[in-house]
């Protein structure tokens, strides 16, 4: 997908407007029309847009601080579009996971949920991140919930259905997973028999 180059984007912002306002004074609206147009068009981009597909681009190439510096460059996440802004979030939680800011990490992998992402693959990679997190601090309750939620979407992408996978056997030989199956047995459900005790 096509990429606008940010710099150049700054560039036309800063170039256009005062060419637009001395064509203008010296000949007239219409005549300084396309150039309006043409910064309100880059304007309204950058607001809504931001930097958010740049920056991926970057996380592609495992350039964090570069993707950080990158979106940096969003004036206000709040004026994003709402996919962008879910995106934004997701960006910056991961950037903050790989470079051990595991705090800034859950606060924007938790916004990006809540914004609401567009696709399976990224509401799973969002809560498998999450359930990472809460792991790491030996919360294997919150760690397994995120899990089942990840399990809930359709994952297409191969790498992430593998890391699934793994984590799925981490969490069978931490004994989670039998453990919250056997919380469940336990549990006495409306409507069910009771069984007695023997008597002695």
């Amino acid at each position: 997908m096509f990429t606008f180059n940010i710099y150049l984007r700054f560039f036309f912002l800063i170039a256009l407007l005062p060419l637009a306002l001395y064509l203008s004074f010296e000949f007239g609206f219409w005549y300084s029309f396309p150039f309006y147009l043409f910064w309100v068009v880059f304007l309204v981009g950058y607001l809504m847009l931001g930097t958010v597909q740049s920056a991926a681009k970057m996380m592609e190439k495992m350039d964090f601080l570069g993707a950080e510096s990158r979106l940096n460059l969003t004036l206000s996440p709040k004026l994003l579009f709402k996919t962008n802004r879910a995106y934004y979030y997701m960006l910056k939680g991961t950037i903050a996971l790989n470079l051990k800011d595991n705090e800034n990490a859950e606060k924007f992998l938790l916004k990006a949920k809540e914004t609401g992402l567009s696709t399976g693959n990224e509401k799973a990679m969002v809560h498998l991140q999450l359930a990472n997190l809460a792991a790491g601090k030996n919360n294997w309750n919150g760690a397994l919930m995120h899990f089942r939620n990840a399990k809930k979407y359709k994952v297409t992408d191969p790498n992430l259905r593998d890391q699934m996978r793994q984590y799925e056997k981490a969490l069978a030989n931490r004994g989670v997973l039998k453990t919250a199956g056997m919380t469940n047995r336990g549990m006495h459900t409306p409507g069910g028999k009771r069984r007695r005790p023997k008597m002695k």
